[in-house]
């Protein structure tokens, strides 16, 4: 409550801000997944509809990609990056297996080690190169981003191997 004991819209408004923007960024990932070709003919969308789901201008703030779309093209990408980012603006975390298809997971734990130490070796490369002038850019930001969802993906592999080899 402000001074004058009224609630200020203020942080409302700013969260409101902060989630449409978190879910745009994944709408821009999704696509970009995709790619946009395809995802105009998954989705019937033009291009230009597609950029203004994920456009970060004011004219299109309210504007999100309807939920069949954002089906269709999940099915197409290699990661749910929409549905992900909703579960962890509500705090859950999802395990993620992407074989869909009964597909046999190669490797097995030790395989994930190796990747997870690879990843975790990238990520740190990536942040030393960004910090070296005391300040993480847009663009070394993204690419953080594009690594900690990497090792992530690894994780979730990680875990479904652990889940194979205690259920057996």
């Amino acid at each position: 409550m402000g001074k004058t004991g009224l609630v200020s819209p203020v942080g409302p408004i700013l969260r409101q801000w902060r989630v449409g923007n978190y879910l745009k960024k994944h709408t821009e990932a999704l696509i970009k997944d995709v790619g946009f070709a395809a995802a105009c003919e998954l989705t019937g969308k033009s291009k230009a509809t597609l950029g203004r789901y994920f456009s970060d201008a004011a004219e299109h703030g309210d504007r999100f990609m309807p939920i069949d779309a954002v089906a269709a093209l999940e099915n197409a990408a290699q990661f749910p990056h929409v549905t992900t980012a909703l579960a962890e603006l509500q705090g859950i975390t999802l395990s993620y297996d992407n074989s869909k298809r009964n597909e046999g997971r190669e490797g097995g734990v030790n395989t994930d080690v190796v990747a997870l130490s690879q990843r975790f070796a990238m990520l740190m490369g990536e942040y030393h190169q960004s910090i070296a002038d005391g300040v993480i850019t847009i663009n070394e930001a993204k690419r953080l981003l594009r690594e900690t969802l990497e090792i992530q993906k690894v994780l979730l592999e990680m875990k479904l191997h652990l889940e194979d080899e205690t259920a057996a």
